[in-house]
């Protein structure tokens, strides 16, 4: 067991001139603030532990340590998350010497926290602290499944050291890390190497472009319904919603969008660590980055303080809250069998491994309507190779 106070500052900001919101309707309302006087403790009694992390190294876009402050002065100017969803901040985590040593204070604390069923938010900073992440699981020994949101997919094929454009990199190669499937969500064709997109697609990962995405929101639901991790950089919103950061881009997500999506994170039963990273003030115009950042978290806290715990395989089917759907498809030998919640009519397709043991991957109600027409889809296409593999 560690002691967090070791790792964190205290919470210290200045109280804006004017509140829209304050008292029982603020954000600090349900969320307790670590403070000199008032230090970590019981940290098994929350469900969220908001972790700023003041650490630009290992990027070109070293403004990003300023983020974790500017982003948490428009958080607090919210409204109180709905619910009862007990949240803590913990403060900003104590950079190391060197930023090895930041990964490694980072990875202790979310190891921890993850032992201890809290989710870790991260507020960076870069997103070369991604790599704690997966130190972090490699540590509790959990494969997972990355979501990533950007408009650059930060991979490199020579092996290097782990920086902001190629943290996905060292984690590919590190023969201990637990990756199991990574999904990047709106990247930008053309921002990316053509390589290294064939690459990704021939692991089997989950590569859906911004314009795919836009047209179908809430197609990117069963891919965050899937993950135990979600990052966010900011990037992946278009310039003129969000133009504090280094390589900013003219197209990407609206305000509107980027928050939808965070929400569907939020929701989502496997996850386990949320990070929002690459906010840079010193490129920001009015804190409108801060504020749309603030505002993504808001929406996936939202959205966690709303979940409905529910996994079809260790459910019983006869219930009633689960319907099974069998589906012939001419050039299956096997029927496609989907599973519908009738309580949040989210969907998930049923496969079984080599030793019929069942497994359930989210889908969606358009991945039945395609077998419906005689039509192999992507999902389990994707699927299938997953267990094989």
């Amino acid at each position: 067991m560690i002691d967090l106070n070791d790792y964190f500052s205290p919470v210290s900001i200045e109280k804006p001139d004017f509140e829209y919101i304050s008292g029982a309707s603020s954000f600090s309302h349900n969320t307790t603030i670590h403070t000199e006087n008032n230090p970590i403790k019981d940290i098994d009694k929350y469900r969220v532990a908001i972790i700023g992390v003041p650490d630009g190294r290992n990027s070109p876009n070293a403004g990003s340590a300023k983020g974790p402050e500017k982003i948490r002065e428009s958080l607090y100017q919210l409204a109180r998350i709905p619910g009862k969803t007990r949240i803590i901040d913990l403060g900003n985590l104590r950079n190391g010497v060197t930023f090895r040593d930041t990964l490694a204070g980072l990875t202790d604390v979310l190891t921890y926290l993850v032992q201890e069923n809290v989710l870790p938010l991260i507020i960076g900073g870069s997103s070369s602290l991604v790599v704690a992440i997966d130190n972090a699981f490699t540590n509790l020994d959990i494969p997972y499944t990355l979501s990533s949101l950007d408009s650059r997919i930060d991979f490199q094929p020579e092996k290097r050291d782990p920086d902001s454009s190629n943290y996905l990199g060292h984690i590919i190669y590190n023969q201990k890390s637990k990756l199991e499937q990574f999904n990047s969500i709106g990247y930008q064709t053309y921002l990316n190497d053509p390589q290294t997109i064939n690459h990704l697609n021939k692991r089997n990962y989950e590569l859906v472009r911004i314009g795919d995405v836009r047209h179908s929101l809430h197609l990117t639901e069963p891919l965050l319904r899937d993950s135990e991790v979600t990052v966010v950089d900011i990037s992946a919103v278009r310039q003129s919603d969000a133009p504090g950061t280094i390589m900013p881009v003219p197209n990407g997500f609206y305000g509107e969008e980027i928050c939808l999506i965070s929400r569907y994170a939020g929701i989502s039963d496997r996850l386990k660590v949320f990070g929002l990273f690459e906010v840079n003030p010193d490129f920001d115009i009015r804190v409108q980055t801060s504020t749309l950042a603030a505002q993504i978290i808001w929406f996936f806290l939202e959205g966690f303080a709303q979940k409905q715990y529910e996994e079809p395989v260790s459910d019983d089917i006869d219930t009633g809250r689960f319907i099974r759907y069998h589906v012939k498809v001419t050039d299956l030998t096997d029927d496609l069998v989907f599973i519908k919640s009738t309580f949040t009519e989210r969907w998930w397709l049923e496969l079984s491994s080599g030793n019929d043991a069942k497994h359930c991957f989210a889908c969606s109600y358009e991945d039945y309507l395609q077998a419906n027409r005689n039509e192999v889809p992507d999902r389990w296409v994707k699927a299938t190779a997953r267990l094989k593999s």
